[in-house]
């Protein structure tokens, strides 16, 4: 069969002869196991994802301690039995590193998904983009995965992660400490795990690099405030509310715009307020406050927050709980809304630009945001 397949991969993608199924068997893996995942994990955040992470991490974690103790033993044996020990069968050999890879690559593609949930701005992405890095190229080290220095690395990244996520779901609470303190929790574990393995094999040090690497990318708006979801914003006029919808009047693209179905161009009549609307998941039992900050920008001073507006947040609608806010007499010009949290972390951005002036060809409708 796998011979079969190789020859079927190697025709239809024209791959050279010398190329065989092993050399695929990383991609295969990775696209397999991240489709899973993708199918699996769906649109919010629930409480199996967090389950699943914490089992993942759990496993990873006795797998290492697991591995420490094996390498302390062998090191500790006789050359005879030290001899005997390496003439063991290859996959005896190699089942803790393989397990190790799929637990490792199981936790990197579930926090890839759930962060490039949460990461709706440019800062956010690049983050989450940095785990799809790590999720491709845990399929191409994991002859590594001997020296503990980096496996304790990648455990202890993993397991700051999942903390960040498990904190806030079960305090109901995304104040700014949390992740501070779940960050150095996950250092703490590592740490603690490392020191209670036979022999502390490897280094813990470059751990603690990564938590305050984390911490200081939180700073900077890099990390999206977990577990927050972005379901919706639009901007519009002409709010209502009717049968617990919000209705919204919107300006659709003209004509010669066929590739979007809403502008991002709005032109209101002089007097005439404007709304934001945004609707954002948040798990059960979480309740905050969220903020939207009008900006305008200037040409000579750039962005500049003309208003900072706070509606509360409770968690559990699947739609996502709607808040909205609104200006009058405002000017023309460029113009973006930036949903936060009570500590200015950054949800998501909508940029739009404002006419005062009417346009022939403005069509408004009324779109649900329910």
């Amino acid at each position: 069969m796998f011979k079969f397949l190789s020859q079927f991969l190697a025709r239809f993608f024209k791959l050279d002869k010398t190329m065989s199924l092993k050399n695929l068997l990383p991609a295969i893996a990775f696209f397999g196991g991240f489709l899973w995942d993708a199918l699996t994990i769906g649109r919010q955040i629930n409480p199996s994802d967090l389950w699943f992470l914490a089992t993942y991490l759990l496993a990873a974690a006795l797998i290492l301690y697991w591995m420490g103790h094996k390498s302390y033993a062998h090191a500790s044996m006789s050359e005879m039995a030290q001899l005997k020990d390496s003439l063991r069968p290859e996959w005896q050999k190699n089942a803790p590193v393989f397990i190790l890879q799929f637990l490792f690559g199981s936790l990197f593609s579930c926090l890839f998904i759930l962060y490039f949930k949460s990461a709706n701005h440019f800062l956010a992405l690049f983050w989450s983009l940095g785990l799809g890095f790590l999720l491709v190229a845990n399929e191409y080290i994991d002859h590594h995965y001997n020296r503990f220095t980096l496996t304790w690395a990648l455990f202890g990244l993993c397991a700051i992660l999942v903390f960040n996520f498990l904190l806030p779901f079960v305090l109901g609470s995304v104040y700014a400490i949390w992740f501070y303190l779940s960050t150095f929790a996950g250092a703490l574990l590592t740490h603690y795990l490392r020191k209670k393995t036979p022999g502390c094999p490897g280094r813990a040090w470059p751990v603690w690099a990564i938590a305050g690497t984390l911490t200081v990318a939180y700073l900077m708006d890099f990390i999206p405030p977990v577990p927050l979801v972005k379901r919706d914003i639009q901007i519009g006029l002409e709010l209502k509310k009717q049968n617990g919808d919000i209705q919204l009047m919107q300006e659709y693209a003209p004509w010669y715009k066929p590739w979007r179905l809403l502008s991002n161009d709005l032109h209101v009549p002089a007097g005439q307020p404007v709304y934001c609307v945004s609707a954002v998941f948040a798990p059960q039992g979480i309740s905050t406050t969220l903020y939207h900050r009008w900006e305008h920008y200037d040409e000579k001073s750039g962005w500049q927050t003309t208003s900072r507006m706070g509606f509360a947040l409770s968690g559990g609608r699947n739609g996502g709980f709607r808040g909205y806010t609104y200006k009058q007499n405002i000017q023309s010009g460029e113009w973006r809304v930036k949903v936060e949290t009570e500590n200015e972390r950054t949800l998501t951005v909508y940029h739009f630009n404002l006419y005062t002036e009417p346009a022939s060809d403005t069509h408004l409708e009324a779109k649900t945001i329910n």
